[in-house]
């Protein structure tokens, strides 16, 4: 079975004008939280998956690392460096050891299994803990592009109905956008990654997820990576709206309004009803 898509990093450098731009657009932005190892971070809890954005706290430096293993904070550092946008991909797990062994298996991995927990927040402030297990994958077809899956330990502290509602009515991850200059021979690791199969399109490779779906476009002379996300809103013209009322620039085509990644801190934005 294909596994479920669980959130995505999106890096910026400034995590404060991050977090009131996505507020702007009518998403419910979660409260600020710290990780251990100074990276810092606010949540957007869709249906079923979240976006994480994040950013580097004051006083930051990236940890040391034993050979082995993935550095998540020296990886999102290193990408803040070159550029803001969608750093990593991270799929739903529900046992993170079993799918390190797998990935070593595959070919893919081969790195060891990374654990952590912090203190978390829920919409009224109580304070709740979280805890989770990531289990890392890699490419060298996605040179830029982090992959892992994430095992929650106490879901039920994480999860809430009330921070999935949002002023633009936003539902879910409907799709991800990805680009590779060569995307017939790329898309095999993302076949083993998410356990998808491969459909052929008029312009994409497309792998459909538990919950979601990836379109994997060719582009010659760009950066491989994951260039955009589309969100499946209520009301496509309440958001349109919404976004002429914040005069966030935006066009309209095929049914969806479309954020060039220019004006939204390196991510194409896409809304569909």
């Amino acid at each position: 079975m294909p596994r479920a898509l669980d959130h995505l990093v999106v890096p910026a450098r400034d995590l404060a004008a991050q977090a009131a731009f996505y507020a702007r657009l009518g998403f419910r932005v979660g409260a600020r939280n710290r990780h251990p190892w100074g990276t810092e971070n606010h949540i957007i809890q869709l249906d079923g998956a979240f976006l994480e954005l994040i950013g580097l706290g004051d006083g930051f430096e990236a940890p040391q690392t034993q050979p082995g293993e993935f550095s998540f904070a020296g990886f999102v550092a290193r990408y803040l460096q070159a550029r803001e946008g969608l750093a990593m991909l991270v799929l739903r797990s529900a046992d993170a050891e079993a799918d390190r062994q797998e990935f070593a298996t595959q070919g893919i991995g081969g790195f060891a299994r990374f654990d952590f927990a912090r203190q978390g927040r829920r919409p009224d402030g109580t304070p709740v803990d979280v805890a989770f297990s990531l289990a890392f994958a890699a490419s060298p077809d996605w040179p830029q592009t982090g992959f892992f899956v994430c095992q929650q330990h106490f879901p039920q502290n994480f999860w809430s109905a009330a921070a999935q509602v949002h002023a633009n009515g936003a539902r879910g991850v409907s799709r991800l956008r990805m680009v590779h200059p060569a995307p017939e021979a790329a898309v095999r690791f993302l076949a083993a990654f998410t356990q998808a199969a491969v459909e052929r399109r008029d312009e994409s490779l497309a792998l459909t997820l538990a919950n979601s779906e990836i379109e994997v476009f060719g582009g010659a002379g760009e950066l491989p990576g994951l260039t955009g996300l589309v969100i499946r809103v209520a009301d496509l013209d309440a958001m349109a709206k919404r976004l002429d009322a914040e005069a966030v620039g935006h066009t309209r085509a095929g049914g969806e309004l479309i954020l060039p990644a220019s004006a939204a801190m390196g991510v194409e934005l896409r809304f569909v009803a």
